[in-house]
């Protein structure tokens, strides 16, 4: 799109400061990004937001898809903002009425998402955004893309707060739409 604002480094250097690391979680040598302190930093998280807005004002979005629990923060801040429905994509399970469900490859096994098989409303080709606060195997977002484009509707981009580039996620979920990713680790 046309006009997007992007962060500078200074932008982004803060925004990464404000995530906290915590070594050893959930299991030794994980260095897990802990996205709550960005979310508690009044600044960090109005900045996040004034970019994401920015970003999508002009995509002319129907809704906005998050994937179960960080991305819902998100997906729920940004569809207010630019006044859009929000979707949430769960685990299985967890969803009260009919719902299409995908399954995905974790590292150990499998697990599926779902969402409600009326999400958009019973109609086609309407505009979705997906998001998600960090993708690194890229098997959930995968499989929430998968759902959004079985129930029809136009995924026009994937975007998330963090890109871990050790494995190629963002790669493997380019094959299904465009994505974004505001930091790059």
């Amino acid at each position: 799109m046309n006009n997007i604002k992007n962060l500078n480094d200074k932008d982004k250097e803060f925004l990464l400061n404000s995530i906290r690391v915590v070594e050893d979680f959930p299991k030794p040598g994980i260095s897990f990004k802990d996205i709550t302190t960005l979310l508690n930093n009044k600044d960090a998280f109005e900045l996040l937001m004034n970019h994401l807005e920015d970003r999508y004002k002009s995509y002319n979005l129907d809704f906005i898809a998050g994937i179960e629990s960080r991305g819902f923060i998100f997906a729920a801040a940004l569809a207010t903002r630019l006044k859009v429905g929000f979707v949430p994509v769960r685990k299985k399970g967890k969803l009260p009425s009919t719902t299409v469900c995908e399954k995905y490859e974790l590292e150990y096994g499998f697990d599926e998402v779902e969402i409600h098989l009326d999400a958009f409303l019973n109609q086609k080709d309407k505009r979705v955004l997906l998001i998600d606060d960090l993708i690194v195997s890229g098997g959930t977002a995968y499989a929430a893309a998968n759902l959004i484009k079985k129930l029809n509707a136009n995924l026009v981009e994937s975007c998330f707060l963090l890109n871990f580039t050790i494995l190629n996620g963002k790669d493997r979920l380019s094959e299904l739409s465009e994505v974004y990713s505001v930091l790059e680790i």
